[in-house]
């Protein structure tokens, strides 16, 4: 078998072990789609990425690599903790970007941007659409999520290229100690995204409280030095957390590509100014830390740490 240098990086933590790991193989070349689904299977991350030169087109528009992304379920047009391992991963490998200070990585969703902010890479959130969960999935779907209908806020399904059904729900105490019926949901076919704003006041204690969406874009107006100071003091501001049993992860760690979505959302509805801090990973042990912010265009960006945690080879035909 052909052996091909591989890294697996742990995403959106400075602490490894403590984010999400995505397996990387650095060259996917002459490898084919069920032998690209197997190794992702076997692994039984959330994501494994292989990378390829770009096609002649993007690379005209300045595309450095194209990458591959597979769940152990199957293929994904794009996906967020997958971009940030794989840009690093491929930067450590001898990557020169085209552009000074910018990925440019091609995938299924096109061309994503990756730039540096603030010691860390983060990646242009690609275009979401939303859409109004219908009404008559929402009783179904919250008993598989194990809770009462007055404990959601606000709901939307969101795609970005994955497709999160999301749900904003009364506080991070609800979040926490959701324990869904993941078969349940797997019978469904979706993947469900949950979200709760930490109140500012009481962030410090470690204190949670609820609030509307009404409640929460008053509350943005009356507080946006002390949401400065939480993210001087990288306190989270959104505790998130995700379900895709439909393509064979129950929970993932800390979810990239949701994260986006949930932003686009959140920030264009007023219910959490930008920049902000989201928490996602608790439930399994982990440390996950997105950090969230919009540029003067409105363009979303989703950032994170990186570390490397594993270097070598795999034996892949």
């Amino acid at each position: 078998m052909t052996t091909r240098a591989f890294k697996q990086v742990d995403v959106f933590t400075s602490l490894a072990y403590l984010g999400n790991p995505v397996a990387v193989v650095l060259d996917g070349t002459g490898l084919s789609d069920a032998h690209m689904q197997n190794f992702a299977r076997w692994t039984q991350l959330s994501e494994t990425t292989f990378l390829f030169p770009p096609t002649p087109e993007a690379q005209s528009q300045g595309a450095d690599y194209r990458v591959r992304i597979f769940t152990p379920g199957g293929e994904l047009p794009f996906a967020g903790h997958p971009t940030l391992g794989s840009a690093r991963a491929w930067l450590e490998a001898g990557g020169q970007p085209q552009q000074k200070g910018v990925i440019v990585q091609e995938c299924g969703v096109g061309l994503v941007r990756i730039v540096s902010q603030e010691g860390r890479w983060a990646f242009a959130a690609p275009p979401s659409q939303q859409r109004a969960i219908p009404e008559d999935t929402l009783p179904g779907l919250v008993k598989a999520l194990g809770i009462a209908a007055h404990q959601v806020i606000a709901c939307q399904v969101l795609n970005n290229g994955p497709e999160w059904w999301a749900f904003l729900l009364d506080s991070t105490e609800t979040v926490r100690q959701l324990s869904p019926d993941h078969l349940a949901l797997k019978q469904w076919g979706i993947k469900v995204g949950v979200a709760a704003i930490t109140s500012h006041e009481e962030a410090d204690s470690g204190l949670l409280i609820s609030r509307s969406n009404r409640e929460s874009r008053a509350f943005v107006g009356r507080t946006s030095n002390a949401h400065a100071s939480l993210m001087a003091n990288k306190e989270p501001h959104l505790e998130v957390r995700a379900f895709a049993a439909a393509v064979g992860i129950t929970e993932d760690p800390v979810t990239g590509s949701l994260n986006a979505s949930l932003a686009q959302w959140l920030i264009g509805s007023g219910t959490l100014p930008a920049p902000y801090l989201a928490s996602q990973g608790q439930a399994l042990g982990r440390q996950g830390r997105v950090y969230i912010q919009q540029d003067s265009q409105g363009q979303v960006w989703v950032g994170g740490d990186t570390v490397v945690c594993i270097e070598g080879h795999v034996a892949l035909d």
